[in-house]
């Protein structure tokens, strides 16, 4: 693993790195030119995690098992992101953002600060796949939204600050700011106000 180091933007005592030694993959050559990837002090990336060049990630990082994340995605500072998730190429993630196991994230995806995303969320970015010409877009989530467990969004859906997205909702139209979404197809309501709270992350 030593011959990593280089890749991190502070590789002094003043933080901790884990790297566990099952077939990590740091800096996947997807194009000539490319270069490796940048990422910040204190990480945790556990066996199986694969991240390509031209990626930039901050401080205090953690995986779980088996994530991947693609080319040209920049990530913050004190961000989780779960087993088996998979984030594609061109997307951003805010500070302090909580990504959980089994979720989604297509290409050209913007997750902002202080977001938590709960297990087999499922984001899209083409609205009519494979049958016609259609400028990929994923989702816009604003800071401070929760999104539940096993939801489903159509493309280029946006998520308002302070949002909540109801566990099992499939989301086909954007959700304005600290409202809830909930059912299939999701309805949406005004969010309670014992709920118009920041996300305890």
């Amino acid at each position: 693993m030593a011959g990593f180091l280089g890749l991190f933007k502070d590789d002094s005592d003043e933080g901790t790195s884990e790297l566990a030694n099952d077939n990590i993959k740091l800096g996947v050559n997807y194009k000539r030119f490319s270069q490796p990837p940048i990422i910040g002090k204190n990480l945790l990336l556990r066996s199986n995690t694969v991240i390509y060049n031209d990626v930039v990630i901050g401080d205090n990082f953690k995986t779980g098992h088996n994530v991947v994340i693609r080319e040209q995605t920049k990530i913050g500072d004190d961000v989780l992101i779960g087993t088996n998730t998979v984030v594609e190429g061109e997307c951003t993630i805010g500070d302090g953002t909580s990504i959980q196991s089994n979720v989604y994230i297509p290409k050209n995806s913007i997750i902002e600060s202080n977001v938590f995303i709960g297990p087999c969320a499922c984001f899209t970015n083409d609205r009519y796949p494979v049958r016609v010409e259609y400028d990929l877009k994923g989702p816009q989530i604003r800071k401070g939204a929760s999104i539940g467990a096993n939801t489903t969004f159509l493309s280029n859906i946006e998520i308002g600050e302070g949002a909540i997205v109801a566990a099992g909702a499939v989301v086909t139209r954007t959700v304005p700011p600290y409202y809830l979404a909930i059912g299939t197809p999701a309805k949406i309501k005004p969010l309670p106000s014992s709920l118009r709270v920041p996300n305890m992350l």
